[in-house]
């Protein structure tokens, strides 16, 4: 959103449980700051500790609770010993933010790999299955929440590889098939699609002018920012929202209009 804008706040979120992967940097850790601001106690996951002991960090100056966790979200032994963790020192989960992912990178498909194929379905797809499975008993016990992470190369073609399109389009699909089953248990789940936002990721690899020329091709003329995603989990997360489950939110700038 833009730095002039007021950041949001959902009273009902104070007292609340929330894991969020991928949270070291960019999105994740934008959402972690977001949420812990509305008084939830956020366990921040992800591979990179020094990124995650910055995140926790800024929250704990910010007067939020925040648990820094290590655990690679493709290895379902990690993703166990994380539950029991943030069992340990936070109780239990009421909302999940499945966010690990990544390897969204252009290649060719007359050049990609088996090997690669697979790295990147597994990174993004499997990761947010193990994740929710691992997860799934303590939302249910809470009649909780699930935001997980697909991404507008799901909606339609991009530059990005084929790999990462068909894995955030399965992230989108097991989104919406997980909403149905999982509505009685009063469990929603929603995923989220953003297009270009600029993070260290984006701004390591072009430069300031080219952002500029991106930012150009949304109607809306301007780059997504971390705080526009975490301002759209907030909602999703919060009672505002109780009667939205299966959706997949573009957060695309007017780029995409289904």
């Amino acid at each position: 959103m833009p730095e002039h804008a007021t950041k949001p706040r959902y009273p009902d979120l104070a007292g609340k449980t929330a894991v969020i992967t991928g949270g070291s940097r960019g999105i994740g850790a934008a959402t972690a700051r977001a949420l812990a601001a509305s008084g939830t106690a956020v366990a921040v996951v992800g591979r990179d500790p020094t990124a995650l002991d910055t995140v926790v960090e800024q929250i704990g100056v910010e007067g939020g609770r925040a648990l820094g966790l290590v655990a690679d979200c493709t290895l379902p032994a990690e993703l166990e010993k994380l539950q029991r963790e943030i069992h340990d020192q936070l109780g239990g989960v009421d909302i999940l933010a499945a966010f690990a992912g990544g390897h969204g990178e252009p290649v060719p498909t007359g050049t990609e790999t088996p090997g690669h194929w697979r790295e990147v379905i597994d990174t993004n797809l499997t990761a947010t299955f193990l994740t929710v499975s691992t997860f799934l008993s303590d939302l249910t016990a809470s009649a909780g929440v699930i935001v997980t992470m697909a991404s507008s190369a799901a909606r339609q073609a991009s530059q990005s590889s084929a790999a990462y399109a068909a894995a955030k389009a399965g992230v989108l699909a097991f989104s919406r098939h997980l909403a149905l089953e999982l509505a009685p248990d009063g469990v929603r789940v929603n995923c989220l699609a953003p297009a270009t936002v600029e993070n260290d990721r984006i701004r390591s690899y072009t430069t300031e002018e080219q952002r500029a020329q991106i930012a150009a091709s949304f109607p809306l003329g301007r780059l997504g920012q971390p705080d526009d995603i975490a301002a759209a989990v907030l909602f999703l997360a919060s009672q505002a929202s109780s009667w939205i489950t299966g959706v997949t939110l573009d957060i695309a700038g007017g780029a995409v209009m289904p």
